[in-house]
């Protein structure tokens, strides 16, 4: 082999080892950002020592089913600041490698909005005594009358909530695209209200503020949800 083929050779090799050298630094530095953009997004417990057990309801996408699991993190005292808290949590959880319901990484929620639920008015429960020596056993306390209209948002309970939980447009716009893998988000996502946050009855969904017909292309965020234990399949879901 001639002088000028082994230094032809030569240069090659050194160029080959500079091109996979910038190759690895470049995919290297991808990597750090790809994870220093997760820890910025992921939920931060409150600033407290202490934490509490809370219920994850989790979905599996192999059998579309939504299991309760336990957890223990700190949570914020503001009701509101918890409830968002929890659902980043949830979401944190799917973002995690090896998740049997993988999601995009980030915050879920941008705004979580707790409404008392309408009550029409009160009624007695028997007739106002009008003597003037009658006493507070004569003229008993008023309880709740229930809407005739069926559709009403009315409170099964006593300070009965609608949550109202304003999605990010950056995680519905990156939800993977199917029946079973919206429905299984939001019954995860109602379950896990329902497990935490008892006083709350209903659930609706927003998108940046705005109505959203679905998910991503099938499931429902245009109805109100009741909030329930959803330890079930994802048929439970309604979708378009």
């Amino acid at each position: 082999m001639s002088n000028r083929v082994k230094r032809i050779v030569f240069w090659s090799l050194v160029g080959c080892i500079v091109a996979m050298g910038a190759l690895l630094a470049f995919h290297r530095q991808h990597f750090r950002n790809s994870v220093a953009a997760l820890a910025e997004d992921a939920p931060l417990d409150a600033p407290t020592a202490s934490t509490e057990p809370i219920t994850l309801l989790l979905a599996n996408d192999a059998d579309g089913t939504v299991t309760a699991t336990n957890r223990r993190i700190a949570l914020p005292l503001e009701q509101t600041a918890r409830v968002r808290s929890l659902l980043d949590h949830l979401n944190n959880e799917y973002a995690m490698p090896g998740s049997a319901h993988p999601l995009p990484p980030g915050a879920m929620v941008d705004d979580v909005f707790l409404v008392p639920l309408p009550v029409v008015g009160h009624a007695q429960v028997s007739a106002t005594s009008n003597s003037p020596t009658a006493t507070p056993a004569d003229n008993p306390p008023s309880t709740l009358v229930a809407s005739t209209d069926p559709a009403a948002l009315q409170p099964l309970s006593p300070g009965g909530e609608l949550a109202v939980v304003n999605l990010r447009s950056s995680f519905v716009n990156q939800h993977p695209s199917g029946v079973e893998v919206e429905s299984l988000t939001l019954l995860s996502i109602i379950g896990t209200l329902h497990s935490n946050v008892p006083q709350i009855e209903q659930v609706r969904f927003l998108v940046d503020g705005q109505p959203r017909e679905t998910l991503a292309g099938h499931a429902d965020l245009l109805r109100t949800y009741p909030s329930r234990d959803t330890s079930v399949a994802a048929s439970h879901v309604s979708v378009k």
